[in-house]
C-alpha cells in the first residue's frame, strides 16, 4: 500500500546489472541508531551481492549503547566491557534498496538489527517500530505517516562552524522567510539539489518553503507506510547534510539552535485497513469527522503523551522548544486545526489525521511513531475519549503541560506501565539509561551562560 512515487525502485536484479556495468560500485548498509543517525558500512557492490545480501554483515553492538560523541558508557545491559562488546548483525531489507545520487556510484540499503542468534536487537529503533506496526497488523490495520522536518541553513561549512565554536555563523537568510518566494530563492540551489537527490533515491518530494527562523526551511515529502516513512526520514536527514557539505554550507536539525523559533518535526499519523486501504479514523457525519476508533486513538495519544515524551523529545535541547507563543506546544491539549495544541486534528474524510506537534528536528522518527501507535492502541483498548476540543489558545489553558525538561520526561517514562507493556522492560531500561547518560554529561558541563555571568562578576 505504498504511496511512494519517487524514482524507479532499485531491485536486486537492477543492482546486479548496475554493479556488472560499473554504474554502481558501492553499497551502503545502514541502520538508524538511538540518536537517529545512520550508522553502518560501505561494502563493494560485488561483495554485497555475493555475501551481504543473503547473510548480512556484522557491526559492534556498542552502536546501540554509546552517547552522541560515541563514548562507551555504563548502564546498558546489551553492550558493555563486561560482555566484551560483541557483534550485532545488520540484515539488509531488500525492499529498501535505492540509489543515492548525491554520492557517485553508490546505492544503499536499510538494515534490520539482529543479535547473533537471529533474534531482534530489542533496543534498535527500527525493530521497536516494527513491533508496534505488527500489533496494528494483527487488527487488520496499517499506519500511514508523514514527517515535516525543519532545518536551519548556514553559509559556513561544518568545519568552519566547529572552529568557531558554533558562534557567529551566517544564516542563509537574515530575516523571517516564512512562505517567502524570494527568501526561498536565496537558497534554492541547495534546496533543489536536496529535493532532486531525494527524488532520485525513491522519495516522493512534495514541496519546499521558508520558515520563521533565520535561514530556516522545510522540505515536505509524501506520506507513506510508517516504517517506510521513517526509513526515508533518516536517509533524507543524513543525505541533506552530505549535500550541504558538498555545497560548502551546513544545516542543523537541532530542536533549538538559538533563541528564536526552533526546528520542529510535526508527525502526521492515520490508520488504514490492510486489505482495502479504507480509512479507520474517519467517519462521514460524525463530530469532527472522527469515527469511534478515531476518537479512542486520538484520546490514547493524548493520555499517553506525557509518559512517552522521552521518545518524542530525546535530547536535553529538545525541551527548549516548548515556549508559549512559539508554535511549539506547551499544553497536552487537542484541537481541530489548532496550532497551539500538542495534537492537531487536520484533513477531511480519507485525509483525516492526527498531527503531533511535540517532536523537534532532532527526533528519532522510529521511536516517535512507535510511541504514537502504542498510545493510540492503548486508547482503543480502553475506549478512551479525548474530551472537548480546544477551540482557543491552548497556551493560556489549564491542560496538563508537556514535560519541561528531559529529567521530568525520564521520571515519567520510568514509571509508565504503558511503556513497559508496549515496549518491554529491556527497551524502557535501555532508553532510561540513554537519558541518564545525557543528563549526567549536561550536569557536568560548564556552559557559556555560566562563564559570561560569572567569570568576572561573581
Amino acid at each position: 500500500m505504498s504511496t511512494n512515487r519517487g524514482g524507479p525502485p532499485l531491485t536486486v536484479d537492477r543492482l546486479r546489472a548496475d554493479v556488472g556495468s560499473g554504474a554502481i560500485d558501492t553499497v551502503l548498509v545502514a541502520f538508524t541508531d538511538m540518536q537517529g543517525r545512520l550508522q553502518g558500512k560501505r561494502v563493494s557492490g560485488r561483495f554485497f551481492l555475493d555475501e551481504v545480501l543473503a547473510h548480512g554483515t556484522e557491526a559492534c553492538d556498542y552502536l546501540l549503547a554509546v552517547d552522541v560523541e560515541m563514548n562507551t558508557v555504563d548502564g546498558y545491559a546489551m553492550s558493555s566491557w563486561d560482555t566484551g562488546y560483541g557483534d550485532i548483525v545488520l540484515r539488509p531489507d531488500p525492499a529498501t534498496l535505492r540509489r543515492t545520487p548525491w554520492q557517485e556510484g553508490q546505492a544503499m540499503v536499510t538494515a534490520d538489527v539482529l543479535r547473533l542468534d537471529g533474534a531482534d536487537a530489542a533496543p534498535s529503533p527500527r525493530q521497536i517500530l516494527k513491533r508496534q506496526t505488527a500489533r496494528l497488523a494483527e487488527r487488520g490495520w496499517s499506519a500511514m505517516v508523514g514527517t515535516e522536518l525543519e532545518f536551519v541553513v548556514y553559509r559556513d561549512t561544518y568545519e568552519q562552524a566547529w572552529q568557531r565554536g558554533y558562534r557567529d555563523l551566517t544564516p542563509a537568510n537574515r530575516y523571517n522567510v516564512d512562505y517567502s518566494v524570494l527568501g526561498g530563492a536565496r537558497v534554492e540551489p541547495l534546496l533543489r539539489r536536496v529535493r532532486n537527490g531525494m527524488a532520485g533515491a525513491g522519495m516522493y518530494v512534495e514541496s519546499a518553503k521558508g520558515e520563521c527562523n533565520l535561514g530556516q526551511h522545510e522540505i515536505a515529502f509524501r506520506f507513506d507506510e510508517a516504517v517506510a516513512t521513517c526509513d526515508q526520514h533518516a536517509i533524507y536527514k543524513t543525505g541533506s547534510k552530505e549535500i550541504a557539505d558538498q555545497e560548502g554550507m551546513s544545516i542543523t536539525f537541532m530542536a533549538k539552535p538559538d533563541a528564536r523559533e526552533g526546528n520542529s518535526c510535526h508527525v502526521h499519523i492515520s490508520l488504514r485497513g490492510l486489505g482495502d486501504g479504507a480509512p479507520v479514523l474517519a467517519e462521514e457525519g460524525a463530530p469532527h469527522g472522527l469515527s469511534a476508533t478515531g476518537r479512542h486513538f486520538l484520546a490514547g495519544q493524548l493520555a499517553s503523551l506525557r509518559e512517552l515524551t522521552l521518545l518524542l523529545a530525546p535530547n536535553i535541547n529538545s525541551y527548549k522548544r516548548y515556549v508559549p507563543g512559539s508554535f511549539a506546544p506547551t499544553s497536552v491539549a487537542w484541537g481541530v486545526d489548532n496550532r497551539t495544541c500538542a495534537l492537531r486534528l487536520v484533513g477531511h474524510g480519507p485525509s483525516l489525521r492526527v498531527e503531533n506537534r511535540v517532536p523537534g528536528g532532532d527526533v528519532n522518527p522510529y521511536l516517535a511513531v512507535a510511541a504514537l501507535i502504542a498510545g493510540g492502541l492503548d486508547g482503543i483498548d480502553r475506549q478512551l475519549e479525548p474530551g472537548p476540543a480546544c477551540a482557543g489558545n491552548a497556551y493560556a489553558g489549564d491542560a496538563p503541560s508537556v514535560p519541561a525538561t528531559m529529567r521530568e520526561a525520564l521520571e515519567l517514562w520510568e514509571k509508565s506501565d504503558l511503556a513497559r507493556t508496549a515496549f518491554g522492560d529491556e527497551v524502557v531500561e535501555h532508553y532510561a539509561n540513554y537519558a541518564r547518560v545525557e543528563l549526567a554529561a549536561y550536569d557536568a558541563a560548564v556552559t557559556d551562560w555560566e562563564l559570561y555571568r560569572g567569570f568576572e562578576r561573581l
